[in-house]
């Protein structure tokens, strides 16, 4: 990235690219593929393209969605104390308290750690997969994708395993617990999550949504 761009009051908006942690501005130069260009002042990673990304993160995707449904579904935890065995899923877990106003909270946690992550799955779809494909982008691709980044901090699939990890600790010692399908499901789910946020170039896929290829 070049030094902060000029304070010209016509500054063009495609020449110039703002820093979304420090909100430094600077004059786009647009790195090759496998480069990166960083911001000067907090060093973020502006843009990051690789080739053949947008395959990989719809790979990564269609991984995740079938990962969250089977993870919903099959048994997360088994567990036997005193001669009694249950086996618990996720939704169970999240809809525990379904009586009374504990039902917000029940609706809550099941929305945190499974209809977000979903959602934003398929928002990632709609979007990319028309862009991959060289295809003009879907009808409302754009608030699409800006619906599905402000629903990243309400993601929170990995705070339910850590919160999962720490609860395990401490009923160890009072029951024996195993694990079913859908903890594996799970571990494999959030480490993918993490994986598709940090390989996605937002950078890349507004540009392609607002500078769509012309067939």
């Amino acid at each position: 990235m070049k030094d902060n761009a000029p304070t010209d009051s016509r500054i063009d908006l495609d020449k110039v690219i703002v820093c979304p942690q420090c909100d430094a501005v600077f004059q786009l130069v647009r790195p090759q593929h496998g480069e990166r260009a960083k911001c000067q002042r907090c060093h973020k990673v502006l843009i990051a393209p690789r080739r053949n990304a947008g395959l990989h993160i719809i790979a990564v995707a269609l991984s995740v969605l079938f990962l969250i449904i089977g993870a919903a579904i099959f048994p997360f935890l088994t567990i036997d104390a005193a001669g009694n065995k249950n086996a618990v899923s996720i939704l169970d877990a999240a809809l525990a308290f379904s009586g009374g106003p504990m039902i917000i909270l029940s609706l809550a946690t099941a929305a945190l750690i499974i209809l977000f992550p979903l959602f934003r799955v398929l928002l990632t779809l709609y979007v990319l997969v028309p862009v991959v494909l060289d295809r003009p982008p879907a009808r409302h691709a754009i608030r699409a994708f800006r619906l599905s980044e402000a629903m990243r901090p309400w993601s929170m699939a990995e705070i339910f395993a850590i919160g999962c990890a720490v609860a395990l600790v401490k009923v160890a010692d009072l029951a024996h617990v195993g694990f079913g399908p859908a903890f594996w499901m799970f571990g494999i789910l959030v480490v993918l999550v993490i994986a598709q946020d940090s390989f996605m170039c937002k950078w890349s896929v507004w540009n392609s949504l607002e500078h769509p290829k012309r067939s």
